[in-house]
């Protein structure tokens, strides 16, 4: 039998439900709250941030057989102790009936279009394979649990609300145990439930939000990011046309930057900063002149014709950026030692095709006529890889055509270099066939 299950991501940004709401409680500093402020805190949280799945989480529990002490388990575990109803002469069903009140049960408001959408986009998970996955993290991180909190039986209790309530709910509920005890996964752990959860259309953030992974080192080689990195990604986030940095949040230049430069989104803390150092790095070692790195960022950017003084030395700017990148690294892998992984030059003949390619369209889209020729250098002479990401974005962000045969060798590409797929999707693939 298959369920469809909801599109959480459609609704939530972070970890929602029951095990947002213990979440918030885990993480606020101070004296715990008391009754009346979490079961206020619970009705802001259905109401005010639209949270509809905490009720449903509610009354998935009460309307189970689990034992009412197999519920205090989970929840303290989830809560890290920071609440427990039996403090207010209460017993969990007694509770959780107070927390249903505050949280009528309701479906998210959709249009009949977005709801047909989503219906046909739900994914199909087979109840008894959910189940099963989520019984075999479980059962990998026991140990660890029992260490954890070795007075309760909380992996007995787990399993079976995975097993008499609902597998989703448990698996959210397995997650918060092990971040609220800093449990450490290993990262073929992490990527399994990583998976797990994208299954199940969580956002990201509820899964990889505050768990303890124990992480590789950190490789400025990595290039499997779900969306844009290094420095071709971060001149999309400054592009001039559309003034769209303005517009992702006040701050300065810099602090553009460090929002690259901290959005890691489940990688190794640093990750992006170790990419985006490293390209950076290429570049000022490069023998491109000043002025050239100063137009390849500007072209990149759609800022050729900027006001705004701050990249108008090219050198200068990128140095500004690796000093946000060193920072980061600094804060959160000081053992780290930057380095420059070897260029692709494996691949240099395939990506100058490209650029050879397409160069009068690159030529004639950006009004420059050395925009092909300084890509083409910066694939011999600086780093291929470097070179088609910087081609690919440039093909985005002027809208320059590619044929079906371009696209699947850009594909292809991307692939022998580590992209995951939306790296070329997302750039080029509504590109293909316009004239």
């Amino acid at each position: 039998m298959t369920r469809h299950r909801e599109m959480y991501y459609v609704d939530y940004e972070g970890d929602f439900g029951l095990t947002g709401l213990v979440g918030s409680l885990c993480s606020r500093t101070g004296a715990p709250l008391d009754a009346p402020a979490v079961l206020a805190l619970a009705a802001r949280t259905a109401s005010e941030d639209d949270d509809v799945q905490l009720g449903k989480d509610v009354r998935l529990l009460l309307e189970s057989p689990l034992p009412g002490e197999v519920i205090r388990t989970v929840w303290l575990a989830a809560v890290h102790e920071r609440f427990d109803p039996a403090d207010y002469a209460m017993d969990m069903r007694t509770w959780l009936h107070r927390i249903a009140e505050v949280c009528p049960l309701r479906s998210p408001q959709r249009d009949e279009g977005e709801t047909a959408t989503l219906a046909e986009r739900a994914p199909v998970v087979p109840e008894d394979e959910l189940r099963a996955s989520v019984l075999a993290e479980i059962g990998w991180a026991a140990s660890a649990l029992t260490a954890a909190l070795p007075e309760w039986d909380l992996v007995p209790a787990l399993r079976q609300v995975v097993a008499e309530a609902d597998a989703d709910l448990g698996f959210r509920l397995f997650l918060r145990a092990l971040k609220a005890y800093a449990v450490t996964v290993d990262m073929d752990q992490y990527d399994r439930l990583l998976a797990l959860g994208d299954r199940l259309a969580y956002p990201l953030t509820a899964v990889f939000a505050g768990l303890n992974v124990r992480w590789p080192p950190l490789d400025p080689g990595r290039r499997d990011f779900a969306f844009g990195f290094g420095l071709p990604g971060l001149s999309g986030m400054f592009d001039g046309e559309w003034n769209t940095w303005r517009y992702e949040g006040t701050g300065t230049p810099r602090e553009h930057v460090e929002r690259l430069a901290h959005a890691d989104s489940g990688m190794p803390p640093g990750a992006q900063a170790a990419v985006l150092l490293e390209d950076v790095t290429r570049l000022l070692d490069s023998a491109l002149t000043d002025d050239t790195v100063t137009v390849l960022w500007r072209t990149a950017a759609r800022r050729l014709h900027a006001v705004d003084a701050f990249d108008a030395d090219g050198r200068t700017w990128l140095r500004e950026i690796a000093a946000v990148c060193t920072e980061r690294l600094t804060a959160t892998a000081p053992a780290y030692a930057p380095f420059v992984s070897p260029p692709r030059t494996d691949l240099m003949n395939p990506v100058v095709q490209e650029v050879q390619d397409i160069t009068q369209q690159l030529n004639r889209a950006t009004g420059i006529d050395v925009t092909a020729a300084t890509l083409e250098r910066i694939v011999t002479s600086v780093d291929p890889d470097l070179g088609f990401r910087l081609l690919l974005r440039i093909a985005e962000a002027y809208d320059i055509p590619v044929t079906a045969a371009q696209y699947t060798r850009y594909q292809t590409l991307g692939e022998r270099l580590g992209y995951a797929r939306s790296q070329v999707t997302d750039a080029v693939e509504e590109l293909v066939g316009h004239d």
